[in-house]
């Protein structure tokens, strides 16, 4: 069965930061590009970040270049997003997924179930 597992979030002050992790299971990671999107109350759907399959080239939205970072860890099959100066815009559910066709799109249905980050003083 493929799953994706998400953790990592919290409650954290602007400013500060955190990594989010991304744990697959019946898949290998490696072998598709993989992405981060995220939604705020209220919301769409937010792309964030993509990781190409090589590992090799990284994608970020205007709204968090600069301050999150996403990785892989191969031998873990597991996917992060270390996120930095969190603003309190960046409030929301964050959710792993494989990446679409174009840099910013996700493949909806291979999404987990998300973990909560929520930056506030």
């Amino acid at each position: 069965e493929v799953q994706l597992v998400e953790s990592g979030g919290g409650l954290v002050q602007p400013g500060g930061s955190l990594r989010l992790s991304c744990t697959a299971s019946g898949f290998t990671l490696s072998h598709y590009a993989m992405s981060w999107v995220r939604q705020a109350p209220g919301k769409g759907l937010e792309w964030v970040s993509r990781l190409s399959a090589s590992g090799i080239s990284a994608y970020y939205s205007d709204s968090v270049k600069g301050r999150f970072t996403i990785s892989r860890d191969n031998a873990k099959n597991t996917l992060y997003l270390q996120l930095n100066s969190l603003k309190t815009e960046d409030t929301a559910m964050y959710y792993c997924a494989k990446g679409g066709r174009a840099y910013n799109e996700i493949e909806n249905d291979s999404r987990g179930q998300g973990t909560q980050v929520t930056v506030s003083s």
